[in-house]
């Protein structure tokens, strides 16, 4: 069963608080909620973290706080635009116009960043170096590169990614875009792929808009 459309609440305050800590706070009391929990492929990894993320908009920014507790942790890739998907890697990816690009920004748990825009997976526009320093992120284990580690973690990502990046205008946003939110680790020692929206699909794709799920914006 697919979840419920997200619909995304829009919250101007969350552009003038400057602690880390009161944002995630605004976005976990009055943001959209969600969990990315479909094990869409069990035959290659039935492994399911606990992974959620809240989420809202604002003048400036699409706010996204992921929230992950999971058994192995790792953080070896520390430059923009590497494979970032092997480490502990949450993912957005959106199309903001129907039939159009979709954009893909995947990040590790220290915050690195692999991003693009496309119509289809073979022929991604990267984003250059001054389009990925306006994406904010503020990781809590830090920006430091490591290997896997095991235990029992939790961990959490706050991204704000600016609405002008993605071709967005607050005060002109479409009734409805479509879009995926996931959580993988492919080079850990418990590889796993989830996704917020179901993939009917025989093998990991993460870049099938076909499979995305409608996320509306409220208006204020």
């Amino acid at each position: 069963m697919k979840p419920a459309p997200l619909v995304i609440p829009r919250i101007d305050a969350l552009d003038d608080i400057t602690e880390t800590d009161a944002i995630i706070a605004l976005l976990d009391d009055k943001g959209a909620r969600g969990e990315i929990s479909y094990v869409d492929w069990p035959e290659v990894s039935s492994y399911r973290p606990m992974a959620s993320f809240a989420t809202a908009y604002s003048r400036e920014y699409l706010y996204i706080d992921f929230l992950v507790r999971c058994n192995y942790l790792r953080a070896e890739n520390t430059a923009n635009q590497s494979p970032v998907s092997e480490d502990s890697c949450v993912e957005f990816f959106v199309e903001p116009v129907p039939g159009g690009e979709y954009w893909n920004f995947e990040f590790n748990c220290i915050g690195a960043i692999n991003a693009s825009h496309r119509m289809v997976r073979p022929q991604p526009t990267r984003l250059d170096a001054d389009q990925l320093a306006s994406i904010r992120r503020y990781a809590s284990c830090g920006t430091r590169p490591f290997r896997e580690l095991e235990g029992l973690f939790t961990w959490n990502l706050l991204v704000a990614i600016p609405l002008s990046l993605m071709g967005l205008d607050a005060d002109n946003m479409p009734e409805k875009v479509r879009g995926n939110f996931y959580k993988c680790a492919s080079a850990t020692s418990e590889p796993h792929y989830l996704s917020w929206n179901p993939i009917l699909t025989d093998k990991p794709d993460f870049h099938r808009p076909d499979f995305f799920g409608d996320i509306y914006f409220a208006r204020p």
